[in-house]
């Protein structure tokens, strides 16, 4: 029996989900619109309240937890309850309480947390950017169009010093400065908020929790506006897609300036009761020791991470008996998002469940964006398909609607955004005439016949254009396909070629791989992606290898892990002379 035949063989651990529950209405027009019936529970209002009850239902199990010295800091329900509502009381005593936000620069920690928490609950916005804004080297400009666009009340730092350049911005000028380390003359250190008197939450409801920036992929970054009922009803629609009454356990790394971190992981997680371990480590080969490190020590029962983590996980655990004995004794699930992952990764991953428990383990995905909570759809049953995302979360709807041959999906329910901040006209431009957030990116069914197997991405429509011959290039498709046959000598791709006479792409390099090994890998996959491509508009004429990695501080690859296109194109464009060049030079590979 082969590997994969073994793998199908095996029984999945049980990752305690509840049954599918799905309705399908179907329109003269075409369109389809999917439903999950499931309620969802009403035992929170606002973000604070899951604390509140754990700290009475728990008080001494573990909440949050980052790396001290070679231990943990860790702090209890009770713990966070306390200090949330003294931060709480002294947020009130400075006066920055209200309806403008508290703007974050802060790395993913403990103190992060306590003081977001404490200004959510005091009905006071939080505005959690990236940390790449404020940090040595950053683009000044990207800092001064956040803070244009939020109109912050008070900024909180992580540490006065490592973010100095960011608060010398003279956007930030005027400012009050609370500062968890090392507070610069004039700014307030956060123990001193300590010193106030608790107060208790008081936000509603319908009050602003957060505003997340969105990525940018497409244009200068907008203000997301998340309700309190919002974060709640994200929250509640990931645990209604569990019947486990265990707190999970889990260490994780995913940036809380988006969607994905701060709702789909420290908001879902604190609602179910679960002990969040901080990750400081980084899907890259130089950081992802500290994740291992982690790993190796706490028992996790649910593991999240972008697919560049995945695939060096899957290299550490065919080459680790004993880290993936520990970590297969205890994870029920394996998450991922951000960007795609190949199948074959998958397939290694299961191989070593299998053979050192004798259990496939779920890898699944889910789909949306900053603006739909960010779950829209997800997997929520036994399943090791890379390129599913699933089905709507219980009381979400999607709806497919028909645009240029394929299906572009949008998007309703309680955890979508009621718009963008000071935006209006964008906002009304983001809902079609029923309500439903236009999410730009397009699925197919898994299988036609059998809705309840779900969905698979298709694409980004916004991404796609024209060849000359006026062949249509589906570019987020393409690119995918293509990386996944290239296998892990590269790390990701950006398709050009709008007007040109074939699609071209640039190749992001594996680290420390062998620049003709990494060549002949692309050669070698894209000739196999070629014979099978349908069309023109669907096969690789021209490819080069870039000089290194995407480089997040400029914004080319976002926070969760995924290639800004257009931003990524801007930034090559003498890398894009060089691939369409009447007379390609020797390091562009050319397809016949």
């Amino acid at each position: 029996m082969d590997v994969l035949s073994r793998i199908a063989a095996a029984p999945f651990r049980d990752a305690r989900y509840t049954p599918r529950a799905l309705e399908v209405e179907r329109r003269p027009n075409g369109e389809v619109v999917l439903r999950n019936p499931r309620p969802l529970s009403d035992q929170f209002t606002i973000v604070t309240d899951a604390l509140e009850h754990w700290s009475r239902a728990a008080p001494d199990r573990v909440w949050l937890a980052e790396r001290c010295g070679e231990g943990w800091r860790t702090v209890t329900f009770a713990e966070g309850q306390r200090t949330v509502t003294a931060l709480a009381g002294g947020l009130r005593d400075k006066g920055v309480v209200g309806r403008a936000p508290l703007l974050i620069l802060a790395r993913n920690g403990v103190d992060h947390a306590l003081i977001k928490f404490a200004a959510m609950g005091h009905g006071m916005p939080v505005a959690p950017i990236s940390p790449q804004y404020g940090l040595k080297g950053a683009i000044p400009s990207r800092l001064a169009h956040a803070v244009e666009v939020l109109k912050p009340a008070c900024v909180y730092v992580e540490d006065a010093v490592l973010f100095g350049d960011g608060l010398d911005n003279p956007a930030l000028a005027g400012l009050p400065v609370i500062a968890g380390r090392n507070a610069r003359p004039g700014d307030t250190p956060l123990e001193q908020l300590l010193a106030a008197s608790p107060a208790s939450p008081t936000a509603r409801p319908g009050d602003h929790a957060k505003y997340l920036l969105t990525s940018g992929s497409t244009g200068l970054p907008k203000a997301v506006i998340m309700t309190q009922a919002g974060v709640v009803a994200t929250a509640a629609q990931l645990c209604a897609c569990f019947d486990d009454p265990d707190p999970p356990v889990l260490v994780h790394s995913a940036p809380w300036s988006h969607s994905m971190g701060t709702n789909s992981i420290l908001q879902t997680y604190l609602h179910r009761g679960g002990s969040l371990y901080i990750d400081a480590g980084q899907p890259t080969h130089a950081r992802f020791g500290e994740t291992l490190r982690n790993l190796r020590e706490i028992p996790v029962t649910f593991l999240s991470m972008v697919p560049a983590g995945l695939v060096l996980l899957a290299d550490a655990l065919e080459a680790d008996e004993d880290l993936a004995r520990h970590l297969f004794a205890t994870v029920k699930v394996v998450q991922f998002g951000g960007a795609a992952l190949a199948q074959s990764v998958v397939d290694r991953i299961e191989a070593v469940a299998v053979r050192t428990v004798g259990l496939r383990i779920t890898i699944g995905t889910g789909f949306g964006s900053t603006e739909t909570g960010p779950t829209a759809t997800n997997v929520h049953w036994h399943s090791t398909n890379a390129g599913a995302v699933g089905l709507p979360v219980p009381s979400g709807e999607v709806k497919l609607s028909p645009q240029d041959g394929k299906l572009e999906c949008r998007v309703r329910g309680p955890q979508v955004t009621e718009g963008y901040l000071g935006r209006p006209d964008l906002t009304a431009a983001a809902f079609d005439e029923e309500g439903f957030y236009r999410l730009g990116d397009a699925v197919r069914w898994a299988d036609p016949d059998d809705p309840e197997r779900g969905l698979v991405f298709d694409g980004r429509l916004a991404e796609n254009f024209k060849l000359a011959s006026g062949a249509f290039v589906s570019a987020g498709e393409l690119r995918l396909g293509a990386v996944a046959a290239v296998g892990t000598a590269v790390t990701d791709a950006v398709v050009c070629g709008e007007g040109q006479a074939g699609v071209g792409l640039m190749f992001y390099p594996l680290p420390g791989r062998d620049r003709a090994e990494i060549e002949a890998a692309i050669r070698a996959g894209l000739e196999r992606f070629n014979a099978a491509a349908p069309s023109a508009g669907g096969r690789v004429a021209r490819a080069l290898v870039l000089p290194g990695p995407p480089d997040a501080a400029s914004g080319e690859v976002t926070d969760k892990g995924y290639i800004a296109q257009a931003l990524a194109r801007s930034r090559h464009a003498a890398a894009i002379q060089r691939l369409f060049a009447p007379e390609p030079a020797a390091e562009i590979l050319v397809f016949g």
